[in-house]
């Protein structure tokens, strides 16, 4: 008797815990609340994007990140029976008024996918997948470091676009860029890694390291400015640095970067500026959205004149 009561408990125990299951599951189907990788535009001319969707009581708001440029708050957001319709100001795009993306939550939450006006003319087809959570390995192994640039070539990295200027050339060991100049990315691509990389940035210029190239850490000519995301030291649009551990222009300086799923550590001139925080989602300018994949590094060069060395690069595994 005392086991039949058992079996019957286990049964009735295992049925309200997939009920419950079930709802859960059920509600996050219906509610585009959360964290998005975008793609937008046609096959063959489509780039990737960022959304975030969150809600108070039965108010939405959120962010969200276009082709370059950083997060922004979004200025009017609704959604109602499975309908998405969000709009904000331009920041970089050449538009006169807002953009404007509606869309549509497939039956199993899974997707958004609808039209946009993004730029003057037609309407773009976008779509959406839920940002993968990247849990981060606290206790990596590390393989040993190895250099990623080998002081006499180019071997190892390309053009992000070979259609674009080439101004990058090495010259006694050191990987510098002339104006007009483009991004390189690495040929290889990595998923959890600490990099040392040592930079030159010129007066007034504009530089970034790019990882998995999805999120950047800016380069900047930035010195005795306050801390924030936009400067030296921090992620984009995203993470401000603590404080400032940028040096003048025209001083080498260098970084020691940790990425482990999203949790990132940016230590500036044996300085650390960003610990252990969470990364949101891409910055503008990244290679793509696919943020569950590994990817390169890209070293923005179509900025500003730039100069790298010392580049060394250790696994976790």
């Amino acid at each position: 008797m005392g086991r039949k009561i058992l079996t019957w408990l286990s049964l009735a125990m295992s049925l309200v815990l997939t009920s419950s299951l079930s709802r859960s599951w059920s509600g996050a189907a219906n509610d585009a609340v959360g964290r998005w990788d975008l793609t937008v535009g046609p096959a063959g001319a489509a780039y990737p994007s960022w959304l975030e969707v969150t809600r108070n009581g039965n108010k939405y708001s959120g962010r969200f990140v276009g082709r370059v440029g950083s997060a922004r708050p979004i200025k009017q957001m609704e959604f109602d029976g499975g309908r998405l319709k969000f709009s904000l100001p331009p920041q970089y795009e050449k538009m006169k008024g807002d953009l404007v993306f509606e869309g549509s939550l497939s039956a199993s939450g899974r997707e958004l996918k609808g039209k946009a006006i993004v730029e003057e003319g037609a309407d773009q087809p976008w779509s959406g997948v839920p940002a993968p959570p990247l849990p981060a390995n606290q206790n990596p192994k590390w393989g040993p470091p190895r250099p990623i640039f080998n002081g006499r070539d180019m071997t190892g990295w390309k053009l992000k676009d070979p259609k674009l200027p080439n101004g990058w050339k090495v010259v006694n060991g050191i990987l510098e860029n002339d104006m007009p100049s483009s991004d390189i990315v690495t040929t290889e691509s990595f998923r959890d890694f600490s990099l040392h990389i040592e930079f030159n940035v010129a007066p007034k210029s504009n530089s970034g390291v790019y990882l998995r190239g999805r999120y950047e850490v800016q380069i900047q000519d930035d010195f005795g400015k306050p801390p924030e995301s936009h400067f030296i030291g921090g992620l984009y649009g995203f993470i401000d640095p603590t404080e400032n551990a940028g040096k003048k222009a025209g001083e080498w300086q260098k970084y020691d970067i940790t990425l482990l799923g999203r949790h990132l550590t940016v230590v500036l001139n044996d300085k650390t500026v960003i610990s252990n925080k969470e990364i949101p989602g891409i910055t503008g300018g990244a290679l793509d959205s696919q943020e569950g994949e590994p990817g390169p590094l890209m070293l923005q060069g179509d900025h500003g004149k730039v100069s790298f060395r010392n580049l060394a690069l250790k696994v976790a595994q």
